[in-house]
Parts: structure tokens; C-alpha cells; sequence
């Protein structure tokens, strides 16, 4: 009977081990021992897994023979992974089999839910006690009071547009991952769009006293992409550099085709957008990206920032089949780069 076990354990591709009646463990293919140890045969249960809630589950398939779900955590050192534990009785071979599902990645995805909705609701906590608050003082003490009201009415009104840019932002996060997956297929001429956004935002560099610069090619850049979405990068990148790096007083656009890019791995075009402002803290870099992260949160709100640019980027350009690098360092200023592929079936 151990042969046929043994032989059934290790052509599953899974953490497997059998427990007879007598509470032993009998059999565990090489991923279960890489997972719970060596040496299991013909040891409790009990001494081996020693997390109650699987131990109880265990304890009931055996006494019932009723099949039930539970969950294994373990832990390399690094980071924690969780499995979900399906323990199911064999009879033929009088043994319950228990089957080690690594469901890491969705209790991840779980999490991240979590977080999002959570964030969003400070987000949007924050404006709405304030107009709450507002309101009540315009309708009491301040009601006849025309100077406090016009102030209030101004902040009021700061406050609903925060509201309406981040459920901007919310809908725009929302559509490009919904087209993460689908390749775009139309012709795109990226001088055209980076000369597009130097335009629009040439007011605002204006008043923040910022020089803006470009720097385009002679010639046409195109590539495979959606026009619009390559835009929203651009202006985010842009906008972002004049207000965090106004102090620098530039903010130089730079569009560049490369033969070969090695992240890619194919001819490539870099769109950089640099700033001489104070600069970000490196070890802020890696997760800028991150929804409603902020280096400087103060800062990012006062300026009307709602945490969701950088995040929109970087799904947008993963749709392109590209990359973002972000250099920066306290001081120096800040230089984030987009590679794009210039043909999306090279990469």
C-alpha cells in the first residue's frame, strides 16, 4: 500500500502528504517535505504541522471521513505564504490526503482591495468633513457674517474639486486597467503629442515661473499605441515635474529613438521629462507607483495631487509593453523616463 501511495504523491505537482488511521503520516511527495520538513514518515500529524486550526480540520476528516478546507501558513525567512489545505479521505487506500494550494497571490489581491477601499475612503472622508463642516457654520454662526462666507464658500469649493479629480482619476485607473491587456493597434506620432502637452501646459509652467523645453527629433517619431493614453502619460509626467520642481525653474520634454533598448530587447523610443527641483528621497523610488503613495503627502495634497498619476502611468505604459525608470536624488532634481517598443510584436 506505501508504493501505491508513494507513487500516487509524487506525480502530483503540489505539497502532498497521506495520514492513515492511526494519525501517522505514511507518505509526502518532495514538496511536502521541501515545505513541512524531511523525516515525516511515520510521525504524528500533530508534531509535524502544529497549526490548530489545520490540526482541528484534520482531526474532524478523520473521525467523519467528510471532506473539508483549511489553511497552512508558512514562512521561507523572506515573506509569508499561505495555502489553502484540501483534506480529503482516500478509501481504498484508508488514508486522508492532504493537498497544499498556494493561494498567496489572491489573499494579495484580497489585501489590495482592502487597502484601496480603505484609502479611498480617507481620501474622500477628508473633503467631506470639511464641506460638512462648512455648511453647518454658514447655516449658524456665519450666516450673516459675508466675508466669513465668501472665504468658506472658497474653501468649499477647493475641496469638491479634490473630490471630482480623484473620482477622475478613480474612473481613468479603472478604464486603463480594464485595457491593460488589449495591444493597441493604431499608428501614433509621439512628437506630435509631446509638442500637444508642451502646449497646453505651457500656461501653467508660465505661472509657476518655469522654463519649459523641448527637445524633439527632426523628423517624426511614430509607433504602435493609443494616442490618448501616450497623452495623459506625457501631461501627468510634465505637469507632475512643474509643480514638484518649480523651484529647479526647468522642466526639459526630451523625445529620443534608441536601435536597441536592453530592457526591451528591441528599437525602442525614450520620452524623459527632467526637473531641477529639490528632488525625491531614493528610498521613495520604488514605490512611487504604488496607489495613493506619496512621498510627500502634505505637499502632494496642497498641490492637488490625488495619488492615483503615477498609477495610471505605469498601467498605461505596461498596456504599450514598456517601461518607467525614475532617477532622482535629494537636491539634484528628478528625471522620469518612458521606453516604449516602437512595435509592440517585437516584445
Amino acid at each position: 500500500m506505501a508504493e501505491a501511495i508513494d507513487e500516487v504523491l509524487a506525480a502530483l505537482p503540489m505539497p502532498v502528504l497521506a495520514i492513515d488511521g492511526s494519525e501517522r503520516i505514511v507518505a509526502a511527495n518532495k514538496e511536502a517535505t521541501a515545505l513541512v520538513g524531511q523525516g515525516l514518515a511515520g510521525r504524528h500529524y500533530v508534531t509535524i504541522l502544529r497549526q490548530p486550526q489545520l490540526i482541528e480540520t484534520i482531526a474532524a476528516v478523520l473521525q467523519d471521513s467528510q471532506p473539508r478546507v483549511s489553511q497552512y501558513l508558512s514562512n521561507d525567512g523572506i515573506e509569508d505564504t499561505t495555502y489553502r489545505v484540501t483534506a480529503r479521505v482516500l478509501p481504498n487506500l484508508r488514508v486522508v490526503v492532504l493537498a497544499f494550494q498556494d493561494v498567496s497571490h489572491l489573499e494579495q489581491a484580497g489585501q489590495m482591495r482592502r487597502d484601496f477601499v480603505a484609502n479611498v475612503s480617507h481620501e474622500l472622508r477628508t473633503p467631506l468633513t470639511a464641506l460638512m463642516g462648512f455648511i453647518e457654520t454658514l447655516r449658524g454662526p456665519a450666516r450673516e457674517d459675508a466675508a466669513a462666507r465668501d472665504r468658506f464658500l472658497d474653501i468649499m469649493q477647493g475641496e469638491a474639486g479634490r473630490m471630482n479629480r480623484l473620482v477622475g482619476d478613480l474612473l481613468s485607473l479603472s478604464r486603463v486597467e480594464g485595457d491593460q491587456r488589449v495591444r493597441p493597434r493604431k499608428s501614433v506620432n509621439l512628437s506630435d503629442v509631446v509638442s500637444s502637452v508642451a502646449r497646453t501646459l505651457a500656461p501653467l509652467a508660465k505661472d509657476t515661473s518655469v522654463v519649459l523645453d523641448c527637445d524633439l527629433p527632426d523628423h517624426p517619431v511614430g509607433l504602435i499605441g493609443d494616442a490618448d493614453q501616450l497623452m495623459q502619460v506625457v501631461t501627468n509626467l510634465v505637469e507632475n515635474a512643474i509643480k514638484y520642481g518649480a523651484s529647479g525653474g526647468r522642466v526639459i520634454i526630451k523625445l529620443t529613438e534608441v536601435a536597441r533598448d536592453l530592457s526591451l530587447r528591441a528599437p525602442g523610443v525614450y520620452i524623459s521629462v527632467t526637473d531641477f527641483g529639490p528632488g525625491i528621497d531614493p528610498v521613495h523610488l520604488p514605490r512611487l507607483t504604488e496607489r495613493f503613495y506619496r512621498a510627500d503627502s502634505h505637499r502632494s495634497r496642497a498641490l492637488g495631487g490625488t495619488g492615483l498619476g503615477l498609477a495610471i502611468v505605469k498601467h498605461i505604459i505596461n498596456r504599450h509593453r514598456g517601461r518607467l525608470r525614475i532617477e532622482s536624488e535629494l537636491g539634484q532634481g528628478a528625471t522620469f523616463t518612458v521606453v516604449l517598443p516602437l512595435d509592440l510584436n517585437t516584445v
